[in-house]
């Protein structure tokens, strides 16, 4: 018989309970939101506004890791940066029920920013710079680094031992090897890389744009890293366009914080580090059934092919010069 999935138990039942075990009252209405990695629901409150509800997955985070989490959140808004952060109640933002760890938040509206709107990049430009400023106050202690051990070399291991089809192997290894080798130089020829506390996910999904200006959510993947991993994910398009999108986000970067251009030679890195880093994580998690449900296409031969061709494009972009900072 096979074991039930640990998120198996999260019935609209026992979501209730565990809300109203710290004194709310819900009005039975439960909606799942879009999340793979944790559990995410909307919440009605009886004669209040809904709240969202965080269910953590078991196993990834260690309480003290999530309370780094919600401590980054908390110093964030402390500067009034536009963050949605973690209720507090009675002293606490984490709490725990059943088999789980869970954190309630503030239902916000909003959708998601134009990145091909110049005044937009600019804006959040100015935001990361003053979320930045932050990060760099003081280092994670619990939460790990954004690296190529952690993303590359355990993500290709993972994937070659058990994923990727017989007839793909070879080509998948030697191509790996190729990437791996590539990178550690270029992170090689950066060092000292200064590490700060970073988003970590910083993708238009993790952005609500409301009253002209983002709301950064979801600081999950929140670790230390390179500060340019908050600000690749935001470029797009062909590399005339890149770079004129790098220039204003760092135009508005620089007034709040000072950015070391010797790390724009890691955004090909950290992408290549995300493609690698995001196969294994489906990998990890195929045993959720949430993940074969959602990602049908995944561990296909189709699906491999498609990502070593993508790895290929990668080898090339690693040997290209890195964008600059120039008019």
């Amino acid at each position: 018989m096979t074991t039930p999935h640990p998120f198996e138990n999260l019935t609209p039942s026992f979501i209730q309970d565990a809300i109203e075990s710290l004194g709310y009252l819900c009005d039975g209405r439960v909606f799942g939101l879009n999340s793979y990695e944790n559990r995410v629901y909307q919440i009605g409150i009886d004669e209040s506004e809904p709240m969202i509800a965080k269910f953590y997955r078991p196993n990834r985070w260690s309480r003290e890791q999530i309370l780094e989490e919600h401590q980054f959140c908390f110093e964030l808004i402390a500067q009034e940066l536009p963050v949605v952060a973690p209720l507090i109640r009675e002293g606490e933002s984490l709490f725990t029920y059943g088999d789980f760890m869970f954190a309630l938040f503030p239902r916000k509206g909003g959708h998601a920013p134009e990145l091909d709107n110049m005044d937009n990049l600019f804006t959040l430009g100015r935001m990361l710079g003053r979320i930045h400023t932050i990060g760099a106050s003081q280092p994670f202690i619990h939460r790990p680094e954004i690296d190529i051990a952690s993303y590359g070399h355990e993500s290709v291991q993972l994937i070659s031992e058990q994923f990727i089809p017989a007839e793909l192997k070879t080509s998948y290894d030697t191509l790996t090897t190729d990437l791996l080798r590539l990178m550690e130089e270029n992170w090689q020829i950066c060092e000292p890389i200064n590490r700060i506390r970073v988003h970590g996910d910083c993708h238009i999904g993790n952005m609500l744009w409301r009253d002209d200006a983002p709301h950064f959510v979801d600081f999950d993947d929140a670790r230390m890293a390179p500060a340019i991993q908050d600000i690749w994910m935001l470029l797009s398009g062909e590399r005339e366009s890149q770079q004129a999108q790098l220039l204003e986000i760092i135009e508005g970067y620089s007034e709040f914080c000072d950015f070391n251009p010797a790390q724009l030679r890691l955004t090909e890195t950290l992408r290549t580090l995300r493609i690698m880093n995001y196969a294994a994580w489906i990998a990890r998690r195929w045993e959720d059934p949430a993940f074969p449900h959602n990602f049908p296409w995944f561990n296909s031969v189709r699906y491999w092919s498609e990502h070593i061709l993508e790895l290929r494009e990668q080898l090339f972009a690693l040997q290209e010069a890195p964008l600059q900072l120039y008019n």
